[in-house]
């Protein structure tokens, strides 16, 4: 799940600890001033709702300023399968979820996945776009929920060597975008970033994606958002993983 809130740690704080035992991980960044929290367990669903719950009492969007793009205080709930659960358990999920929000919180809800993806929501919410649930406008603090069911991805950001502009990381991130990494050039504390979420993340990975822009611009670090799964881990030789920030910790759970 992706809030609006990466610099507060207190709200930070209590946004996670309402998911309670389903939490696996959390990253917060204060320049995009958002957090991502990893769930997973047996009640998902509900831990999902308490974390919803729990980030619309405490972040007013009005109030909100940071580098990525949001539509919501409570941006992104995606379900994605593990272990023994199917995509179909996903959708299911994702409707459920979708419904309660637009009901119980009065926010309006875009769905993504086979219907249409995150990017298309983003471009067209409220515009050619209507809710899928809830309200037909925007809640007045809160925004709209985008809520899909897909596989697993990787969030991965690579920082640009200092004095690169970020014109530069912008124009990286145009020529890498493809089905299988969706790209952004961001500037972050006046350092130029290429954004990346790896949709195909065993086929693509994280070495591939660092490379790329390597290949492009002399890169200072790379950072992981969340965990990665443990096949897009031994995908990569071991002696790459601590310059791609990778580690056997910060895998999903099967």
């Amino acid at each position: 799940m992706n809030v609006s809130e990466g610099r507060d740690p207190a709200v930070t704080r209590a946004v996670a600890d309402a998911a309670g035992a389903c939490l696996l991980d959390v990253h917060a960044d204060p320049h995009h001033n958002r957090a991502v929290l990893t769930l997973a367990g047996a009640d998902v669903e509900g831990a999902a709702r308490a974390v919803a719950a729990e980030a619309i009492r405490r972040i007013d969007l009005r109030l909100h300023v940071g580098v990525h793009p949001r539509l919501g205080a409570v941006d992104v709930v995606p379900f994605v399968a593990l272990g023994g659960s199917s995509m179909e358990d996903a959708l299911s999920a994702r409707d459920r979820f979708a419904d309660w929000a637009g009901e119980e919180l009065g926010v309006p809800c875009f769905l993504y996945g086979p219907e249409r993806t995150l990017p298309d929501v983003r471009r067209h919410a409220f515009t050619g776009l209507a809710p899928d649930t809830g309200p037909m406008v925007a809640h007045p603090t809160a925004g709209a929920i985008c809520v899909g069911a897909r596989p697993v991805l990787v969030a991965y950001n690579v920082w640009l060597a200092e004095g690169v502009p970020v014109s530069v990381a912008r124009r990286i991130a145009r020529e890498l975008r493809s089905p299988r990494l969706r790209a952004l050039g961001l500037d972050v504390g006046g350092r130029a970033q290429v954004s990346m979420n790896l949709v195909d993340p065993e086929r693509l990975t994280p070495a591939d994606a660092y490379d790329a822009v390597a290949a492009r611009a002399p890169v200072e670090r790379a950072e992981v958002v969340g965990l990665v799964p443990a096949s897009v881990l031994d995908a990569v030789p071991p002696e790459r993983w601590p310059e791609l920030d990778l580690s056997r910790e910060r895998t999903l759970p099967g």
